[in-house]
């Protein structure tokens, strides 16, 4: 078999995972530290001094590690005792076995990107778990729901597209429901879009109504897998028993406008019968500014639920209806924000990868997934997607991700050469996306 290229990696000056922890990063940290700063008066009136302390030493934790990323420092080990600190460790050690022969330490530029950033996450949240009592607060919860708030218009179109069509479907013929079916995960794709990471954690809310751009959007798709995902549930749903489950598997990214977009399609995906139950997966903890937690995600759909508008506040009810039946199920798992590729999974979290293989279909949102899935390597743009995945086939699997990172697999020979010619940023930009399927042999 032949040897995997290389990581992406911040010691290739210019490229954008150099860009990435030179600027984006410690701009990432300071406003973090920034928020911290602007809720001092909320700490006092909360626990007083103590309040007060901890977020002193909040920020000056945060200020250290921005201090050691941008000048290079080793990445030390996690001092805080979690659920995940010993896979942490290990896996740092496993990259210091990677550089003995070079008697290097890791570093910020000179190790594995995906790594490094996925560790800067964790570092920010070991600095909040060990300034008690303000331990559980969110930094990126204020972007998060401004983000919704900010996307108001276009939530209520998507909204009211959804329940016009649900309340339809009974009379829509296979190539109607198709149609919608494809409507809908466009719509999930570019929503893709509102990524607070990729904008430093300025706001990317959604405030133009997406479904009217759809056409003009779809030359922008470089791989479009669709009619694999509607010929795999079209079947399942017709040689599907009455006692047989059909589950499809939803692996979040962003909160805000686009948790709504997936959760639109999740309801479609109940209400035309393609499925007949969705889990979805979100992270423990906060992660790469924008990505959705457990209290992301209620605090959506309670938000949709009160809200004055007729039919976003009718999907809020029914979006709680089916987690209050069983029918959606949310899960979180530890295993999403560790550094690991996903190749790793059945050795680091079999519970994880034997809950997957019960799905007929995985839908992986965003970029961050992509980079995991593919072990965010430097692949030449025409390697099989099938190939990049380096053994991870739990079940049928859909990426449905905007380009913003130097990886890319499975397109057509010259066309990444084409777009790079005509467009230096084609990859990192978001204006590209991908529905990129792959079964298990």
């Amino acid at each position: 078999m032949a040897k995997s290229p290389s990581f992406l990696s911040a010691k290739a000056v210019g490229s954008f995972a150099y860009l990435t922890i030179k600027d984006r990063a410690p701009q990432i940290l300071t406003k973090a530290i920034d928020t911290l700063h602007r809720h001092k008066n909320e700490f006092f009136e909360k626990h007083g001094e103590e309040g007060v302390e901890a977020e002193k030493k909040a920020i000056s934790l945060l200020s250290k590690l921005r201090n050691e990323m941008q000048t290079d420092k080793p990445i030390v080990p996690l001092v805080e005792d979690c659920a995940d600190t010993d896979l942490w460790n290990q896996h740092l050690e496993y990259q210091c076995s990677l550089l003995n022969e070079s008697n290097e330490q890791p570093s910020w530029f000179r190790s594995p990107w995906l790594f490094v950033e996925c560790y800067m996450y964790r570092r920010l949240h070991e600095a909040v778990i060990q300034s008690p009592p303000i331990n559980d607060f969110d930094v990126f919860k204020e972007s998060k729901d401004q983000n919704f708030f900010e996307s108001q218009e276009s939530i209520t179109a998507l909204c009211t597209y959804l329940q016009e069509l649900i309340r339809t479907i009974e009379d829509l013929d296979e190539n109607q429901l198709k149609n919608a079916f494809f409507k809908l995960l466009q719509i999930s794709l570019w929503g893709n879009k509102c990524d607070l990471s990729l904008s430093g954690g300025e706001s990317s809310s959604q405030k133009t109504n997406v479904m009217n751009s759809l056409e003009d959007l779809k030359p922008f798709i470089l791989v479009n897998d669709l009619e694999h995902l509607w010929l795999l549930l079209s079947t399942c749903k017709k040689t599907r028993e009455k006692a047989l489950l059909n589950r499809v598997s939803i692996i979040l990214d962003n909160a805000g406008f686009e948790l709504v977009t997936d959760l639109a399609l999740a309801d479609f995906l109940l209400s035309s019968n393609l499925a007949t139950e969705i889990h979805f997966y979100g992270k423990t903890i906060p992660w790469f500014v924008s990505d959705t937690t457990i209290r992301d995600f209620n605090w959506v759909i309670k938000q949709m639920k009160h809200c004055n508008r007729k039919w976003m506040s009718k999907c809020g009810l029914d979006w709680e209806n089916y987690l209050k039946v069983g029918r959606w199920v949310y899960h979180d798992h530890m295993f999403w924000t560790l550094p690991h590729d996903y190749s790793a999974m059945p050795q680091v979290a079999p519970d994880l990868y034997a809950e997957l293989q019960k799905a007929c279909l995985i839908l992986f949102k965003g970029d961050l997934n992509y980079r995991k899935l593919t072990g965010d390597r430097q692949w030449d743009f025409t390697v099989p997607f099938h190939q990049a995945l380096n053994g991870f086939h739990p079940a049928p699997l859909c990426s449905i991700r905007t380009l913003k990172a130097e990886v890319q697999v499975g397109l057509q020979p010259g066309q990444g050469e084409q777009l790079a010619a005509s467009e230096p940023h084609w990859l990192t930009a978001g204006k590209y996306g991908v529905f990129q399927f792959d079964a298990p042999l």
